[in-house]
Formats: structure tokens, C-alpha cells, sequence
């Protein structure tokens, strides 16, 4: 009997796997080889379908499909390959929740990082924008925008109509969009006497009880009061908890524009630092759900035989994973003091395709008196795709589903793990409800 596999067969009983990416190969960035592998993908996407409703880069290539002289994918344009591309914002969605033709099935669809390839080409080519370049320097923009005195011009012409229709024709930035506002007291600043080492560690499961804390290079500047609120809630329980020592942007803006030299070179910046803090018996963790993917997934695909890589990913923790595997092991505090009522908590993509769980709202069910409502949908904003002229519409549109399920929820509170997602969607909303983290509502349940 042949054990062949079967190549037409929808789906597979077999784990998804990733294959490293192999971004120094030159053919990765040759032409014609691109063109075929984009024109094998799309043909099996047009036979499928079931992502049409996941974001704008699939009906983007339906509608050429549709469109064209004979209705399948060898009558599309080429040319028109780069419109599907450039509406792909690498949430990994399709990957993780809906293609039935990931590896190790035969044919081996693995949409993101093929539209990272087409970014990385064109990219390579120099088609990137100054202003997309400007607005995917976080580490740049934010040091730069949160120095005293600078910080409150760069946020008064932030909050001015003339300002920022100028932004709209010098960086392509949405007059309507909401940008960061940034702080001169960043995260870093406000705990660079952090030294809260307390009791010896108590290991449970992977944790090891002491946890570094990489800012980010968003919330350092434009959120700190989450960085906060993250080490008050590990303190208090028991976790030794310190900064790592220095940290810049983790990559993946840079990542979404296909600029793979200057994610290596912040790889060079930020893994020696954080693979010493592994060897000294650190865990690491981060705010934002991008950065914890980039080190989990993206840089270990890019760097696979790297091996602080390696060490990283298997040591780098979502918070509310973190404080889970704890909680498994009778380590976390119940001593809350306050309910919470009525939540709205979204999930963002980056952390779902994480494959943890809603560990998020696991941790916050231990509170009495809450009741949640999680919202598994796309918020639209990912990275500078909701506040980009040429997309500000398109991500309105995405996240007005989203919008609508808090409205009908009726919360209390409203919070997202990803706070740039949190902020595009209450500013859809008029603020109303008012934009909160998770991490932050866990610390007045807490009441420290």
C-alpha cells in the first residue's frame, strides 16, 4: 500500500509546523521565483476562500481573481501581486486559525512569510517610503519625541488639525488616526532604582520566579504606567522582578516593512543582553504581545541555528502565561480587594497565535465579582497599518465589529493585551468606554 502523501487531502491530524526562514538565500529575493511561489499560493488560496473574512489582503485577491479575463490567477496581473502584499500586516491569523494547507501538509502554504518575502523584495528594491521608514524607527522616534520640552511640542502638534494634515502629506499619517502621546518619565526612568528581588525564587513550571522586564520601545515612551503596574503585580507576588539592562526596539515594525537587515541588527542590540539574563537565571517578558512573538517565533525562524536565539524563545513569557503557570502552582495571590464588574477584554492577534490560551482572562476570572466578555477578532490597527492614510479607512472598517461587541457588552471596563489595539479601537468609539490595560486592571483588583 502507498504511503504517498496525498496532496489534495483538505487539512491534516499532523501539529502545524514553521520552517526557518530562509531570508539570506538569494533566492529568496529573486524575481521570478517570488512570482511563482506568490502565483502557486494564490491559486490555492482562490481555491479555498475560507480567509476572506480575516483581513483586507484576501478579498484584495479575490477581487483581482474575479476581475480578471479568466477568472483565475493566471490572469492577474503580476504587477497587481504587490496590492494583495501590501494589505497583509502579518498578523499570522491565517497561519494559526484557518489555513487547512499549513506544513506539513504537501503543499505547504505559509501565507505570512511568503507576503514577508514580497515585503523583504520590494523593500530591497527601494520602494519603502521615507514615511513608513520614519514611523517604523520606534526606538529613534520615541527618544527623540520624549525629550523634556520636545515632548510637549511633538504632543501639542499631535493634538493641531493644521499639524496634522502636514503629517498626512510628509508621512502619509491619517489626520484622523490616533497617534502615541509620549513622556519625558518613561517606564525606564520611573523604575531605574527597581530592585525588588525580595525572597529566594521559587520556581513552578518553566518560570524560575525571577522575571526581567524588556519595556518595549512603545511603552516606554507612550505607556509606562503599564510597565508600572507590571512590576507592582509581580512584586506583590513574590516575583523577583528587575529591567533587563538595556533594550531597543524588538524588530517587528521593522519586520512588517520587510527591512530584514535592520531587524538582524536590532537582534545584535537586544539578544546578548537578554540570553544573559537567561543564564543568570532570569525569565524575560514584555507588555506588548508583538514583542513576545518576535522573540518567540520571528527572530528563531530568522536566526534558527542562533543559539541565545534559541535560550530566549524558550525562556520569554506573556505576562498573564506567567502569571498562569503560577497560579497552577498555588504561587499566585488571591488576596483581592476590588471587583471588577462587567469586562470587555480583547484579544489581540499576536498573542492568540502564541498557541498559550486565554491566559489573560483565566487570570482575571479569579477576581470575585468579575464578569468577562473576550473578543476574539482583528482590532484593525496592527502597527502603523491604522494610522497610515493609504489603510485608515480599510482599519476602521476592521475593527468596527469589534467596536460593536463592547457596545453591546455594556462594560465596565474595556482592555486589550495589546495597548496600541486598545487605543485604536476606543478612539472608534469616542472613548467611551475608555481604553485600560489587563495588567493594570489586575492591579486595582489587587488594590496596591
Amino acid at each position: 500500500m502507498s504511503t504517498a502523501p496525498d496532496a489534495s487531502r483538505e487539512g491534516s491530524l499532523d501539529a502545524p509546523t514553521r520552517h526557518p526562514l530562509d531570508w539570506r538565500n538569494p533566492e529568496f529575493y529573486d524575481e521570478s521565483a517570488l512570482n511563482r511561489e506568490l502565483e502557486r499560493v494564490f491559486d490555492i488560496c482562490h481555491g479555498c476562500r475560507r480567509c476572506v473574512s480575516l483581513c483586507h489582503a484576501f478579498p484584495t485577491l479575490f477581487d483581482l481573481v474575479d476581475e480578471s479575463t479568466t477568472m483565475e490567477v493566471d490572469g492577474v496581473d503580476k504587477a497587481d501581486y504587490a496590492k494583495v502584499v501590501d494589505q497583509c500586516y502579518l498578523c499570522d491569523l491565517c497561519y494559526q486559525t484557518k489555513c487547512p494547507y499549513v506544513p506539513p501538509h504537501p503543499w505547504n502554504v505559509d501565507f505570512p512569510h511568503l507576503m514577508l518575502r514580497a515585503k523583504a523584495f520590494h523593500h530591497r528594491r527601494g520602494e519603502t517610503g521615507l514615511g513608513a521608514k520614519i514611523l517604523s524607527s520606534t526606538t529613534a522616534v520615541g527618544k527623540l519625541a520624549s525629550i523634556p520640552i520636545v515632548v510637549d511640542v511633538v504632543n501639542a502638534a499631535n493634538r493641531n488639525g493644521v499639524a496634522r494634515k502636514l503629517m498626512d502629506k510628509t508621512l502619509g499619517v491619517h489626520p484622523e488616526a490616533r497617534i502615541p502621546e509620549y513622556h519625558a518619565r518613561t517606564a525606564r526612568k520611573r523604575l531605574a532604582k527597581l530592585d525588588r528581588g525580595g525572597a529566594a525564587p521559587q520556581p513552578a513550571g518553566r518560570t524560575r520566579g525571577k522575571l526581567a522586564l524588556f519595556a518595549t520601545c512603545y511603552c516606554n515612551v507612550s505607556q509606562p504606567a503599564i510597565v508600572e503596574d507590571l512590576a507592582a503585580v509581580l512584586a506583590h507576588n513574590g516575583i523577583a522582578v528587575k529591567l533587563v539592562e538595556r533594550e531597543a526596539c524588538c524588530g517587528m515594525p521593522k519586520l512588517e516593512l520587510g527591512d530584514l537587515e535592520s531587524v538582524a541588527k536590532y537582534k545584535e542590540k537586544n539578544i546578548p543582553v537578554l540570553a544573559a539574563a537567561v543564564r543568570e537565571g532570569w525569565d524575560i517578558t514584555a507588555p506588548i504581545p508583538s514583542c513576545v512573538l518576535m522573540f518567540r517565533q520571528e527572530l528563531p525562524l530568522m536566526f534558527p541555528d542562533d543559539a541565545d536565539v534559541q535560550l530566549v524563545r524558550e525562556h520569554i513569557f506573556d505576562p498573564f502565561e506567567y502569571l498562569w503557570t503560577r497560579h497552577r502552582a498555588g504561587l499566585l495571590r488571591t488576596d483581592f480587594a476590588n471587583p471588577l464588574g462587567k469586562v470587555a477584554l480583547h484579544a489581540p492577534c499576536h498573542q492568540r497565535v502564541q498557541n498559550i490560551g486565554p491566559k489573560t482572562r483565566d487570570v482575571l476570572a479569579l477576581v470575585p465579582g468579575t464578569e468577562l466578555h473576550a473578543i476574539e477578532r482583528c482590532s484593525g490597527h496592527d502597527g502603523t497599518y491604522g494610522v497610515k492614510s493609504a489603510t485608515y479607512a480599510i482599519a476602521r472598517k476592521i475593527a468596527k465589529p469589534v467596536e460593536n461587541r463592547v457596545r453591546q457588552v455594556e462594560a465596565d471596563h474595556f482592555a486589550s493585551d495589546c495597548p496600541m489595539a486598545a487605543s485604536h479601537l476606543a478612539h472608534g468609539m469616542g472613548d467611551s468606554p475608555r481604553a485600560e490595560s489587563p495588567i493594570g486592571l489586575l492591579r486595582h483588583a489587587y488594590g496596591i
